[in-house]
């Protein structure tokens, strides 16, 4: 079973994310949602995931730190990590894409946007 990790520190939007993932095909997967980078550090550490989706602007460890432990682990160099923020900062993105981020997404997020992000994920699942 895939298990994808969210973090956001609004437990609304980790809902919301959640949903549109299910919709666009993530239904079968298994969610562990945690409230900052430090807590969605902690689950990825301890099992493997298919997919970590990090809110950018957290308390105790925002996505970029979160991005940057995950990209310097050699265990976990290659877990794609989806950004989602409500900065909508090009500048931003570009920095957190040369970082290693599989994509970054503007928040609302909705599932026509994640379908089209995810796609390529979603055919490797096949």
């Amino acid at each position: 079973m895939k298990r994808i990790v969210i973090a956001d520190d609004s437990a609304t939007a980790r809902m919301m994310i959640r949903r549109c993932l299910e919709i666009v095909g993530f239904g079968e997967a298994e969610f562990v949602e945690a409230e900052n980078g430090r807590e969605a550090l902690t689950h990825v550490k301890q099992s493997p995931a298919f997919l970590l989706v990090s809110d950018l602007n957290m308390p105790i460890m925002d996505g970029e730190a979160l991005l940057k432990w995950v990209k310097a682990s050699p265990k976990l160099v290659d877990l794609p990590v989806l950004i989602i923020t409500s900065a909508g900062n090009p500048a931003k993105a570009e920095q957190l894409l040369n970082m290693g981020a599989f994509a970054v997404v503007n928040k609302p997020v909705n599932p026509a946007l994640l379908n089209d992000v995810l796609a390529p994920l979603l055919d490797k699942e096949d």
